[in-house]
């Protein structure tokens, strides 16, 4: 565990908490909750680097598991607990950092989650939303029907998307962030897979496509303002 590391729980209700980590600038200038996808949790080799990444961009992060990862189960929880964690994690975000820019983010299925939360009952002091991989559809079976709730969100929405993610196909996600308004952008990963990596044949390495990535990320946050 780095030094800008350190451990702590998070309670969800009065029968569960879940394991946190922080990473975070001396002096943050927006603070983020991290949610984990569905296959893995919070200590996941992307997870840890998109934290790094966005710490040393001027952003605290809080990553945090979801209770069934926190058990050992393979099974995601039913949306309602996953709601649960996710507004757990972000009310201890804007207390740990109060009066920052709060972002809701995650990967894939955690991202999703946080939207699903967000759309049922605004959580206080939420700034935007980031979504690394927007899980649209299942593998191969393309819809919307995932994307649904997306229209009763009022904050800004970062989409950041592979072009060969099985489960977003690109002209789905294009309309569908293209109906959303000024509130989403859309930022692509170009040749990137669900999990944002570019095969060997690309003429970029995964490094290089990580840096640009997270810069767009770190203009969007600076930015907030104009999209609200």
């Amino acid at each position: 565990m780095s030094p800008s590391q350190s451990p702590l729980r998070i309670t969800i209700d009065a029968d569960t908490s879940v394991s946190v980590l922080i990473d975070a600038p001396a002096a943050p200038h927006a603070a983020c909750a991290l949610a984990h996808g569905a296959g893995a949790g919070m200590t996941h080799p992307f997870m840890a680097r998109a934290a790094a990444a966005l710490a040393a961009r001027g952003i605290a992060v809080l990553r945090y598991q979801f209770p069934y990862m926190e058990r050992g189960s393979k099974r995601p929880d039913v949306p309602k607990v996953a709601h649960a964690a996710v507004r757990a994690a972000l009310a201890e975000t804007a207390r740990r950092w109060p009066g920052l820019p709060l972002i809701a983010a995650g990967k894939s299925f955690g991202g999703r989650m946080s939207s699903q939360a967000q759309s049922a009952a605004p959580m206080p002091g939420v700034a935007g939303l980031l979504f690394f991989g927007f899980p649209l559809h299942p593998t191969a079976k393309p819809s919307i029907e995932r994307a649904q709730h997306l229209a009763a969100i009022r904050v800004p929405m970062l989409f950041v998307q592979g072009t060969r993610d099985e489960m977003a196909d690109v002209s789905l996600i294009e309309s569908t962030v293209g109906a959303l308004g000024r509130h989403a952008r859309l930022h692509w990963i170009q040749d990137g897979d669900h999990s944002l990596k570019v095969p060997a044949r690309s003429q970029r390495s995964q490094a290089e496509v990580f840096e640009g990535m997270f810069d767009a990320i770190a203009r969007w946050i600076e930015n907030l303002d104009e999209t609200a």
